[in-house]
């Protein structure tokens, strides 16, 4: 499976409690961080959810 590297963009500070959650889930709490996480339906749901907030990029 190929993976996703996700980097938090924008910050979490006065975004709707679920938004930070989801943050949270995907292991992103600074801005500017960075996770890899595999590319399944999942993760995508998830990045799709906060996709204004995020960086998604495909790592081999």
């Amino acid at each position: 499976m190929s993976k996703l590297k996700i980097t938090l963009k924008k910050s979490k500070i006065g975004r709707i409690e679920k938004h930070i959650r989801t943050c949270e889930a995907l292991g992103l709490h600074k801005i500017g961080q960075s996770v890899i996480k595999e590319d399944n339906d999942a993760i995508r749901g998830m990045i799709r959810h906060i996709a204004f907030m995020v960086d998604v990029e495909e790592v081999k």
